[in-house]
């Protein structure tokens, strides 16, 4: 099968993250083109679920938390239920 090229424009900071992205992957942006157009062709849709999540500052801080506090069992309060749990959080 023969190669071909195509040209896409895209904004330039969008690209660098892309890139960074991509090598994270470890792929090249060909690669990854190709991996969505095979996809996409296949299934005959847009298939937006290749990825992986990248948590925020606040989630990656409350992970954090949850391991400092299982970690060390006088750390917070335990709940044996939910309804005990907004019980008190509401009080």
């Amino acid at each position: 099968m023969a190669n071909t090229n195509i040209n896409i424009r895209m904004d330039s900071d969008l690209k660098n993250q892309f890139e960074a992205f991509c090598a994270d992957m470890g792929m090249t942006m060909t690669t990854a083109f190709n991996i969505f157009a095979r996809k996409a062709v296949r299934e005959y849709r847009i298939p937006f679920e290749i990825g992986a999540e990248n948590p925020n500052k606040e989630t990656l801080e409350a992970v954090d938390e949850v391991k400092r506090m299982k970690a060390n069992p006088n750390l917070g309060k335990r709940y044996s239920d939910v309804d005990e749990m907004m019980k008190d959080l509401l009080s």
